[in-house]
């Protein structure tokens, strides 16, 4: 096996709730995870050295870069010597909340995995993803979770049929994430009443399949601080709205928005309608069952 090529689905967040500060500094999170069709592809081409390159000019070409650290941690961990070359190209939006980064870095781990021939199985894959970040072991399964701790204590939800969405972002707005749960933190946390009400009919809608109730559960703890600060971000979601999604949300921590639709045909009368102000980009998406797959082998 010479080189593998792995597609790495994207997240939206359908529930985000921020409850509390844990002891090492992170934020206690219960978060509803679910992959997309939006994805980015990934290919692994041995090596004498590690070098990683992607197709989108803002992701860094160097340790920066997640899948890049992926790499590092698995040839740490495991004493490997040998070299990697790491191909991204980049169809996620980068900084949108969709875990574009996250996804990469979960590719590396599963192809690195198969590669080398390490024998390591999805929870090792899993516990090895959470020293990389929090949505990582998400990604590296994907579908639907529950997320709970940091975001990466999951358990698997069971989605009866696909959701039909419309993603888009706006091309000139980035979000810091520290910034944006430092603020909600500050702002927001001291005044939030516990509520699981809101939790549990999300979690009862999902298991239904009822796209109707999942709309009106949708939430997140994160709009409260960014939505103010970036009225451009407000504004994608109320134009959502607008034309006619039954829900629209910010995803994580932004900036993408998506807008969910009845069926297949409203989606896609929901994308041909959000178009027009080369403002933003867009895609239209439909939610898959995993997270990591394998695309096809390269020789």
């Amino acid at each position: 096996m010479n080189s593998l090529r792995l597609r790495a689905a994207g997240k939206i967040n359908l529930f985000l709730e921020i409850l509390g500060v844990r002891p090492d500094g992170y934020h206690d999170l219960y978060m509803v995870l679910q992959s997309i069709d939006l994805a980015d592809f990934v290919t692994l081409k041995p090596a004498n050295s590690l070098s990683i390159h992607c197709t989108h000019p803002l992701v860094p070409n160097d340790s920066r870069n997640l899948a890049w650290k992926a790499a590092e941690l698995i040839q740490k961990v495991y004493g490997i010597t040998q070299g990697i070359e790491i191909w991204i190209d980049k169809h996620i939006p980068v900084a949108s909340g969709l875990a574009g980064g996250s996804a990469d870095a979960a590719a590396v781990l599963v192809g690195l995995n198969q590669l080398w021939d390490l024998g390591l199985t999805q929870i090792q894959l899993q516990e090895l993803a959470g020293q990389l970040g929090s949505d990582i072991p998400f990604c590296v399964v994907g579908g639907t979770a529950l997320g709970l701790g940091r975001g990466d204590e999951l358990t698997a939800l069971a989605l009866p049929k696909p959701l039909h969405l419309v993603v888009a972002k706006p091309k000139e707005v980035q979000v810091s994430t520290a910034w944006a749960y430092g603020t909600y933190r500050e702002k927001y946390l001291p005044h939030r009443l516990a509520d699981r009400a809101n939790a549990k009919e999300m979690l009862a809608a999902l298991s239904a399949g009822d796209v109707h109730r999942i709309a009106a559960a949708l939430h997140n703890d994160l709009e409260a601080p960014i939505l103010p600060a970036h009225p451009e971000v407000a504004a994608l979601r109320e134009r959502f709205m607008d034309n006619g999604a039954i829900g629209a949300m910010m995803s994580g921590s932004g900036s993408a928005v998506f807008g969910l639709a009845l069926n297949r045909f409203e989606a896609e009368n929901l994308f041909e309608r959000m178009q027009g102000d080369g403002q933003i980009e867009i895609h239209l998406c439909h939610t898959v069952l995993g997270g990591v797959t394998l695309e096809d082998l390269a020789s």
